[in-house]
C-alpha cells in the first residue's frame, strides 16, 4: 500500500509499504477514506520528537471503512464507517475504567522508554514515535487498529467524512481545552494559537457558555477564521498582548487562558522565544514555553490555564511565583478521545457544529510531503489539510 513515511528531519515521503494485517483478536483493519495532517505531526517533521525511525508510517487523524475484523471483535463488522481516536486504549485498566483513556496502562508496548523521560507512560499513539508504541499511523491506504472494540466510533448515515474526521483528535482536543476552563457562562477566554486546535477551542468555548473569546495569532487567514467564529482577534506582532487583554478585561485579566500552541511558538513572538530556540538548538533546553509564560501573566487571579499544546520535555523560566501567589489552576492532558466521542458526535449530528470549517486544502497521499511543508510554513492560507487515499 501507499503511505506517508518519516525519513528524518524535513524528509517525509510517500512510499510503498507492507499492508497491515490482523495481529491480535481485538484488531480490525480499515481502508482509510480520509486522513489529515495535524499540528503535532509538524513536531515530527521538524525532528524534535525522539525515537522516530526511518520508514515509520505517520498520521493519527484517520477514519475509514472496516475491511477485516479480528475474532474477538463483536462491536464492528466489515463495511462499518468509523472514526479512529489517536489515543489507543484497552478499556479495561485502572485509567480506562475511569475515563482517562490517554493514560491507558496496557496499550504502549514500549512503556519503559516513556517512563525514562516522563516517569510514567501514557497510552500508545498512532504514528507518533516508538517511545509511544511504534504503531503505524493512518496517513496510508490501510491501517491496523488495536483494541478496536474500545476506540473506533461508528459514523451515522448522512454525515460526510469531513464532518466527522476531526473527532479523531482536534475537535475533542479543542473541546477539552474549553471544558478545562470550567465555564459557567459569561466568561472571557483567551486562546493562544489559531491553528486547527485553537479554532476548535474557540468554537467550543462559545458552545460551553463563554461570552467573549480573545484569539491570539499573527497569520491573517487564521485570525480571519477566528473572527468569523465570533472571536476578538489580536495579532501578537502588532499589539502588546498583556496590555490589550488587560484593557479588554478592565484590568482583571482573562477568566481562562488556553495554550493551543505548545513547544514551537513563532520565533517572532518575543525575545524569550528567540532565547528558547537557541537553547533547543544548542541542546541546553527541550521546549519553548513562550506562550505558557504569557498565558500565566494574562490570566486573572484564581483563573484557569488550560494547556493542550504539545510539550515534550523540560520547560524553563515558568513564572510559578505568579501562578502560586494568584491561585491559578492548571489543567492539561493528552486528550482521552474515547471519553469525548459520543457527546461530540451528538453535537455534530444535531448541527451545533460542523468541524469541517477548518479545512483549506484537500489532497492525495502523493501530495502529502509538499503539504507538510506548506502547513508547517503557513503558506497559501493553509490551515488544515485533508488527504483522501
Amino acid at each position: 500500500m501507499r503511505a506517508l513515511t518519516w525519513h528524518g528531519k524535513n524528509d517525509i515521503r510517500c512510499d510503498t509499504v507492507p499492508d497491515p494485517k490482523i495481529e491480535h483478536g481485538r484488531d480490525v483493519v480499515i481502508k482509510v477514506t480520509a486522513c489529515a495532517i495535524c499540528g503535532s505531526d509538524i513536531h515530527l517533521y521538524d525532528g524534535i520528537m525522539p525515537s522516530m525511525e526511518k520508514g515509520d508510517v505517520l498520521g493519527h487523524e484517520t477514519m475509514g471503512e472496516v475491511v477485516e475484523v479480528g475474532p474477538e471483535i463483536r462491536t464492528l463488522k466489515a463495511g462499518d464507517r468509523v472514526v479512529v481516536p489517536f489515543t489507543i486504549a484497552c478499556g479495561e485498566c485502572f485509567f480506562c475504567k475511569r475515563g482517562f483513556y490517554s493514560g491507558c496502562e496496557r496499550s504502549n508496548p514500549n512503556a519503559r522508554a516513556a517512563e525514562k523521560l516522563w516517569g510514567h507512560s501514557p497510552a500508545g499513539l498512532f504514528g507518533y514515535s516508538h517511545m509511544l508504541g511504534g504503531f503505524a499511523g493512518g496517513q496510508a491506504e490501510y491501517m491496523r487498529v488495536p483494541y478496536a472494540d474500545v476506540g473506533p466510533i461508528k459514523v451515522p448515515d448522512g454525515l460526510t467524512d469531513e464532518q466527522v474526521l476531526f473527532l479523531s483528535d482536534i475537535f475533542p482536543t479543542g473541546y477539552m481545552a474549553a471544558e478545562f476552563c470550567n465555564l459557567k457562562g459569561g466568561e472571557t477566554v483567551a486562546v493562544w494559537g489559531c491553528g486547527p486546535v485553537g479554532q476548535m477551542a474557540i468554537k467550543s468555548a462559545f458552545l460551553l457558555g463563554a461570552e467573549r473569546v480573545i484569539a491570539i495569532d499573527t497569520v491573517p487567514e487564521r485570525l480571519a477564521l477566528a473572527q468569523a467564529s465570533g472571536a476578538t482577534t489580536l495579532d501578537f506582532r502588532n499589539e502588546e498582548i498583556y496590555d490589550r487583554i488587560q484593557e479588554l478585561t478592565q484590568g482583571r485579566g482573562a477568566d481562562a487562558c488556553i495554550d493551543a500552541v505548545g513547544t514551537e511558538p513563532d520565533i517572532r513572538s518575543g525575545f524569550d522565544a528567540v532565547v528558547d530556540r537557541v537553547k533547543v538548538a544548542t541542546y541546553l533546553g527541550t521546549d519553548s514555553p513562550h506562550v505558557l509564560r504569557q498565558a500565566i501573566h494574562c490570566c486573572r487571579n484564581f483563573g484557569v490555564v488550560s494547556i493542550v499544546g504539545v510539550y515534550g520535555g523540560l520547560l524553563d523560566k515558568i513564572p510559578m511565583g505568579s501562578a502560586i501567589n494568584r491561585g491559578l489552576t492548571f489543567r492539561m492532558a493528552q486528550t482521552p478521545v474515547q471519553h469525548y466521542l459520543p457527546k461530540l458526535l451528538e453535537r455534530i449530528t444535531k448541527g451545533e457544529i460542523d468541524p469541517s470549517f477548518v479545512i483549506t486544502h484537500r489532497a492525495t497521499l502523493e501530495q502529502g510531503p509538499e503539504l507538510y511543508k506548506m502547513f508547517r510554513d503557513k503558506e497559501n492560507g493553509c490551515i488544515k489539510v485533508v488527504m483522501k487515499p
